[in-house]
């Protein structure tokens, strides 16, 4: 384990290090991540895979031992002295042997991670193609989205500093270096938020295929599902409950038997395309719990899987005569002190670069604009959650701003007119050079590129049909819940 070889893949030698070794009834497999690519490809491989004529890097011994050892003989006291002052001795060396022996290490603070909570983190969705970026005040790394408070103050008067110093296709980083905003999303899809929890980033992969209506998927990460699962090939689950069996005569008894077509909730939404489901996760905890469990394969730091009660699961399905299948969801709190308004997005990889994240987080905040409530995404997104996001920010506030008669507008207006907060606002015009000083006052322009991108963008959208959430179509009002349940139920 941590030997670096070559690793057939896609017909290429690739440089992959082994993380773990299982035995099976073919012999040996190798779980092994390739260098310099997204976490997200690791897979078991057979021992043919392994290219040994090639050069083999082996990992570095360990050196904690011969700093333990070096700090124990020095900490030892000396024979020489009496038994009074040994004792003494003893007692400062008992004091200060714990800076090295018992564990404690001073620059902790340099390597504490972010703290996690259920949901918060998770975002998979991934939208088809534009222009995204980071902000400028979130670059505490170019693959990792810092916590909210790292970005909570933002001042003005360093747009026209950037504005001029960094062309508008590039993006200055908080080290300093002006990377292009490709190599940035690059960056994003290559590390992706492996970065973002490093404990996590030797976790292997337990299932290794997922049959999910006719559709055969590859997991992506893992998940905590039964430990016999592992030892399977395939692994099926049911597209409308989300159970899960490891034996395909098993699960089909359970579908002859299932009775549900769509998700446990009610409908609250629907046109000729898609259908929007509402799901209290306190009246469908198991159903739930299956959704949380299965969307953990696909994202990288869930740790929601089953306290679920204080959320509610916005459901998107497509229909046809047999049923409602399931495409994505979001995640809510039921009552959010932040004003978050979505915790858990994601979009199963078989109806990935579709649309269908785009319409999600459309949904959302049509959710906030029946609310009467400015809205964001809980901090912090993962890579496809926040290229999506920047992408839907950045097209909304355009659409606005390119309507006739938009002569003058504040950042309040364009917060209230799409349920974006002030900050998320200001934060997507200054990162796309939209927010420019002049004569001493701040003004909001559209250049010809973004423009020029716009109006690609609509010829692109009207060729391929692409849908929008229509506001008309949504039957909801805004739930009331005691404070039961907006609880944890333990």
């Amino acid at each position: 384990i941590g030997v670096k070889a070559m690793v057939q893949k896609d017909g290429e030698l690739r440089k992959a290090e082994i993380l773990s070794i299982r035995q099976r009834k073919d012999g040996p497999s190798f779980y092994v991540h390739y260098v310099d690519f997204n976490k997200r490809l690791d897979e078991w491989v057979a021992s043919s895979r392994i290219d040994l004529s090639q050069e083999v890097e082996w990992p570095q011994p360990d050196k904690a031992d011969k700093k333990k050892t070096a700090a124990a003989s020095k900490a030892a006291p000396s024979k020489n002295v009496g038994a009074n002052k040994r004792a003494r001795a003893d007692s400062r060396d008992t004091s200060q042997t714990p800076d090295i022996l018992g564990g404690k290490n001073v620059n902790v603070g340099k390597l504490a991670r972010p703290s996690k909570a259920g949901g918060k983190e998770n975002l998979g969705v991934e939208t088809p193609g534009g222009d995204t970026s980071l902000f400028p005040s979130e670059a505490a790394s170019t693959v990792a989205t810092p916590k909210p408070t790292e970005s909570e103050d933002f001042e003005m008067a360093d747009a026209p500093a950037e504005s001029k110093s960094v062309k508008e296709d590039h993006v200055q980083m908080a080290t300093g270096e002006v990377i292009t905003r490709g190599e940035e999303i690059e960056r994003l899809r290559t590390g992706g938020s492996m970065t973002q929890n490093p404990t996590e980033i030797h976790r292997v992969r337990n299932l290794t295929r997922l049959q999910m209506g006719k559709y055969d998927v590859e997991p992506w990460y893992f998940s905590p599902y039964p430990d016999s699962f592992s030892d399977v090939d395939l692994v099926y689950i049911d597209e409308f409950c989300l159970s899960y069996f490891d034996n395909k005569r098993a699960f089909e008894r359970h579908r002859a038997k299932c009775t549900l077509t769509h998700p446990p909730g009610n409908e609250i939404y629907r046109d000729d395309y898609i259908s929007f489901f509402e799901v209290d996760g306190r009246r469908q905890r198991t159903w739930c719990r299956n959704l949380c469990l299965l969307s953990k394969l696909f994202l990288d730091h869930k740790t929601l899987y089953y306290d679920v009660d204080p959320f509610l699961f916005y459901c998107m399905t497509t229909r046809d005569e047999t049923g409602c299948h399931f495409v994505g969801y979001f995640s809510k709190e039921k009552d959010s002190a932040e004003g978050y308004n979505l915790a858990c997005i994601m979009t199963l990889p078989q109806y990935q670069r579709r649309g269908f994240g785009r319409l999600l987080i459309s949904f959302s905040y049509e959710l906030s604009k029946r609310e009467g409530k400015l809205g964001s995404p809980e901090k912090p997104l993962s890579d496809l959650g926040l290229l999506g996001y920047r992408q839907y920010w950045r097209e909304t506030l355009v659409e606005l701003l390119i309507e006739p008669n938009r002569e003058a507008i504040s950042e309040n207006e364009l917060a209230v007119l799409t349920s974006m907060t002030e900050k998320d606002v200001h934060e997507t015009l200054v990162v796309f050079n939209m927010l420019r000083y002049h004569k001493g006052n701040w003004v909001i322009v559209l250049t010809d590129q973004v423009v020029e991108e716009h109006e690609k963008r609509l010829k692109k959208e009207e060729i391929k049909g692409a849908r929008k959430i229509d506001p008309a179509r949504l039957q909801w009002k805004p739930p009331v819940f005691a404070a039961s349940s907006r609880t944890w139920n333990w």
